[in-house]
């Protein structure tokens, strides 16, 4: 089967790997308006990736999908132990304590690369993850941020298929930040999350369309509505 990403709203997106394996990114489900499953909907996780501790990231479904799937948890330390402080075994974290930025682990056969990312946390520093899968596609979910031009840097290393990317503004890059910093990814694709879910964010990603045709005609922009996917 091939490699997809499901976008289950805000910035929780679901990615399954050729192999069957499926990774969790920012798994808000309960309380998340625009999340399309339930959390006894999710059957499998192979890991959970966490940006940061704010609700809308966090949630508070984690412990009990570590439970009921046996996931690992990449997170960085102080979240790391903020999980455990809620119930996450220390066997189910990454190391035990976590890892943080610039760090590169493999797990469940995938490579994850922990990234900066400018945004603000209780527990640590909020951070982005560039995930690469079994045959080396790339995608990398930036987490709440604004933009930052070392992002340059992560698009050269990496060589990135697929960005998913938040536009919502107020508390992430806007449409116009997101747009430039396709310049600096250059990924072949990219997927705007990260907006609509409440009225004080962005509601649609119209004004993004426009500005990624002008900045980076060359990257495919894929919007998408939470539950659906798409194919690497």
């Amino acid at each position: 089967m091939p490699h997809s990403i499901k976008w289950l709203g805000h910035a929780a997106c679901q990615i399954t790997t050729e192999s069957g394996k499926v990774i969790l990114i920012d798994p808000w489900i309960t309380g998340n308006p625009a999340c399309p499953v339930k959390k006894d909907d999710i059957k499998r996780a192979d890991l959970i990736l966490v940006t940061h501790d704010h609700f809308d990231h966090l949630g508070t479904d984690i412990p009990d999908l570590v439970k009921a799937t046996g996931a690992t948890v990449i997170a960085q330390p102080e979240l790391a132990g903020a999980l455990q402080e809620a119930g996450v075994a220390a066997e189910n974290i990454i190391f035990g304590m976590g890892m943080n930025i610039g760090g590169r682990v493999e797990a469940a056969g995938v490579q994850v690369v922990m990234t900066q990312a400018f945004h603000s946390g209780t527990a640590g520093d909020a951070v982005g993850y560039i995930i690469i899968l079994e045959d080396g596609k790339t995608i990398y979910h930036a987490g709440d941020t604004g933009i930052f031009a070392s992002m340059e840097l992560l698009g050269r290393i990496y060589s990135i298929d697929v960005a998913l990317l938040p536009i919502g503004s107020v508390f992430v890059m806007d449409p116009v930040q997101a747009a430039y910093s396709l310049t600096l990814l250059k990924p072949g694709r990219v997927v705007p999350i990260h907006y609509g879910t409440f009225p004080i964010l962005v509601q649609d990603a119209a004004e993004f369309v426009k500005l990624a045709g002008e900045k980076a005609p060359g990257v495919k922009v894929e919007v998408i509505e939470p539950g659906q996917e798409i194919i690497l």
